[in-house]
């Protein structure tokens, strides 16, 4: 029995009985206890990789008959006309001695699967429902001239996948867009020893700049490109932030077409075209009797600029010779007190990725209004998450990420921006969403709201109509202008904690009625804007694309 593989599955079988019982309903299982093993694998795979909350990992997870050998998709934020998507296909055996290759098999179902789902003017056939409304949607945004860049993940318990299925996909088209990688039980190993200190040698060439400030220590040099990528092979993801390690992982980490012509034509010339390494640590020390070439042994590392080359370097020198140490790239060691480490981390990350779409939401954990928020909704009686944690998040509490979506959509009114441009919330969008005049109040109920259309969204009924399905943010909004008018209040502005309670019980009272007049609102908005028979003639894609814009919400905003 392969020791890191029994690991892993008393992992999956040691979730917790709320997450088994939320797969069971929202995927319909059975009993068959392989079958619901695979499942918690898949769960327990796509949320240690891709370092989402519950409800984000479940609904991911698409398996389940007529799926094209998907078990599990993610559409991460568009950048620029970029549209990242990581793909999954596992293949979990209950034989633990972990010798079984990735089957040939599941690389032509997932090569198929990239050839047919991903091209938006072939009519999808027999496909389980929770894949095409994810498909759709892709489709519709592919349509509007996103180019999709695919991570294609293949997960299992054993073995890499065999030469012969390496050479079907060396012989596809589709690698310009498509990054291949294999997940199995020894990188979930890994990614679980994640939260494990990093103490490392850092070998500098020629001299540096060592200097003490502000109770904190720099060090300024140079590394040779191959020590870095050993530093990445020995130590792997657990010397990224983990924000920049979720960042890379949602992006399919592929390879930055600069660097790696770089490394192939002027690696010598390397230092000079890359913005180099900013690496922090608790402490460091070197023989500074030594006049150059300097061995910087620190203590608790992390990178947290400079992700994106430290793997691309790794990557590259995986399939070529060393380079000489010409070849370097500068770095940047930063010290930092204990008392402000994890401040300064979040601040120095921010600081040094802010022209980079990274997740900002831990980056913005200890804001003041952050702060405030957390104080405010526990005094209501809710707990507040600023940060993503390993404690498990309860099905009442309400996350700094949920809360953005359902404020953006309800308060600021934007809901075409709530569902599409979530790596903005905590950037471009965090003062218009986390203004000086929102309080615990209204993003307790805005919440409240947003999940009620969540959930209606994901269990949809024979009776919703078809747009329910991709109209979660526009119904919160005009399900909170229905609550408003109820408590004869000007705004949603107006409630505070003085009325929370009187808010809360009309709500949790009328929501269904709430939800049915929402869903009228945007009935009628849509035949505006096409005619009464939309449902019958305009596709999916269409109708998925209208919610990304904005014309409709100046329709609804025309309804009285």
């Amino acid at each position: 029995m392969n020791f890191t593989a029994s690991i892993i599955e008393q992992q999956i079988l040691g979730l917790d009985d709320e997450t088994k019982q939320m797969l069971h309903d929202d995927l319909k299982l059975g009993t068959d206890e392989n079958k619901l093993k695979s499942i918690y694998f898949i769960y327990y795979s796509v949320k240690a990789l891709l370092d989402l909350d519950r409800e984000e990992t479940i609904e991911c997870i698409v398996d389940g008959g007529q799926d094209f050998g998907v078990d599990a998709i993610y559409v991460s934020s568009p950048e620029e006309s970029e549209l990242p998507i990581t793909l999954i296909q596992a293949k979990y055996t209950q034989n633990l001695e972990a010798t079984s290759n990735f089957p040939e098999t599941g690389i032509k179902e997932m090569l198929n699967a990239l050839r047919y789902l991903f091209d938006p003017y072939i009519k999808l056939e027999a496909v389980n429902e929770r894949l095409r409304t994810q498909i759709e949607q892709i489709r519709s945004m592919i349509r509007d001239g996103y180019i999709p860049k695919i991570r294609a993940i293949a997960l299992n318990n054993g073995l890499k996948w065999n030469e012969a299925a390496q050479e079907q996909i060396d012989l596809s088209p589709f690698n310009q867009q498509v990054t291949w990688e294999h997940v199995n039980h020894d990188t979930l190993f890994n990614l679980l020893k994640s939260t494990e200190k990093v103490d490392a040698d850092l070998p500098l060439i020629g001299k540096a700049i060592v200097e003490d400030m502000n109770f904190s220590r720099v060090c300024i040099g140079r590394m040779s490109v191959n020590k870095v990528a050993a530093l990445i092979n020995q130590h792997g993801d657990r010397l990224l932030e983990r924000n920049v390690r979720r960042y890379l992982g949602l992006q399919g980490n592929r390879v930055n077409n600069d660097i790696h012509a770089t490394l192939e034509r002027e690696p010598d010339n390397f230092y000079f075209f890359n913005n180099g390494l900013t690496l922090v640590c608790k402490s460091f020390n070197y023989n500074a009797l030594q006049q150059d070439n300097f061995t910087i042994k620190t203590k608790d590392l992390q990178i947290v600029n400079g992700g994106q080359t430290s793997m691309t370097l790794h990557r590259y020198l995986q399939t070529h010779d060393a380079l000489s140490d010409n070849a370097s790239v500068l770095v940047r060691i930063y010290a930092l007190p204990d008392e402000q480490y994890e401040n300064y981390v979040n601040k120095i990350t921010h600081a040094t990725n802010n022209q980079n779409p990274v997740d900002l939401k831990d980056l913005r954990a200890n804001d003041e209004k952050q702060l405030q928020l957390e104080e405010g909704i526990k005094g209501l009686g809710y707990t507040y998450h600023r940060k993503r944690s390993t404690v498990t998040v309860r099905p009442g509490d309400i996350t700094s990420g949920s809360a953005a979506e359902a404020i953006l959509s309800i308060i600021v009114q934007l809901p075409h921006q709530a569902k599409f441009k979530t790596s903005e919330h905590f950037g471009k969008f965090y003062d218009k969403i986390f203004s000086n005049e929102l309080n615990a109040a209204q993003t307790i109920i805005a919440v409240q709201i947003y999940r009620f259309t969540e959930t209606r969204r994901k269990k949809l009924l024979d009776t919703d109509k078809l747009f329910v399905r991709y109209a979660s943010c526009f119904l919160s909004m005009q399900i909170a202008k229905k609550l408003v008018m109820s408590l004869g209040l000007t705004s949603f502005k107006d409630i505070n904690h003085r009325n929370f309670n009187q808010v809360k019980e009309l709500l949790d009272t009328h929501i269904d009625n709430y939800f049915t007049m929402a869903v009228n609102d945007i009935d009628n908005a849509l035949k505006n804007l096409y005619n009464s028979s939309y449902e019958t003639e305009i596709s999916l894609q269409q109708l998925s694309a209208t919610f990304r814009r904005a014309d409709l919400i100046e329709l609804l905003n025309k309804q009285v």
